[in-house]
């Protein structure tokens, strides 16, 4: 279970994606972008060591998802999915990385699509997020994910022996759904500026 604290980060979250978001493919916004956090949801690393966070963020109308995980050292061999250091008012310095990169949040992606982990609230300890939805067709666990992919509206990953691609969508679009071919996936929620409340597929797992 990740413990949520009440304290400081140096610089933010969204701070720190201002300046990296903008160097990505599938980024479409402005290269100063202001940025607001409008949703996402949290995973819990089995081991207690990794912080494991799908965070929607927003520029105008347009929202991104951007999967990170928070480490307490360097993470050997991710260098190019580093994204920058906080200084955290408890834990100390703490880098942030790419977890499309980070081989404890694809695990525990998978897990979620199989149903053998949880979606937890973004910023509640020890609290389900009851709006994010899962499915899975398939009749055991997945193969291993292989090496992400960014296109212009996702990060892809072949799964290993299975003839599919896991599609995580980076840019979102308000009302999107599964598709028909789809053995698994993700849904969730976030807030537009105006308020309103939005759901939309975060990932799905399709025939290649």
């Amino acid at each position: 279970m990740a413990l949520i604290h009440r304290t400081t980060l140096k610089p933010t979250k969204v701070e720190l994606l201002a300046g990296w978001l903008p160097t990505r493919p599938w980024y479409h916004g402005p290269t100063a972008p202001e940025l607001v956090k409008a949703g996402g949801f949290r995973l819990d690393d089995p081991e207690g060591e990794v912080g494991i966070e799908f965070m929607v963020a927003t520029e105008g109308t347009a929202a991104y998802l951007v999967p990170l995980t928070y480490r307490a050292a360097p993470l050997d061999g991710a260098e190019h999915a580093l994204i920058g250091t906080m200084e955290h008012g408890v834990l100390g310095t703490r880098w942030a990385y790419d977890g499309c990169h980070d081989p404890v949040l694809t695990a525990e992606l998978g897990a979620l699509i199989e149903g053998r982990a949880a979606a937890q609230a973004q910023s509640i300890t020890d609290t389900p997020d009851r709006e994010v939805a899962r499915g899975y067709t398939g009749a055991g666990p997945l193969p291993g994910l292989g090496t992400p992919v960014d296109t212009a509206e996702s990060t892809e990953f072949a799964v290993a022996d299975d003839g599919l691609v896991l599609r995580l969508r980076r840019v979102l679009t308000p009302g999107s759904l599964p598709p028909a071919d789809a053995a698994g996936h993700v849904t969730g929620a976030w807030q537009q500026p105006d308020g309103t409340r939005v759901r939309a597929l975060f990932a799905a797992l399709q025939p290649r």
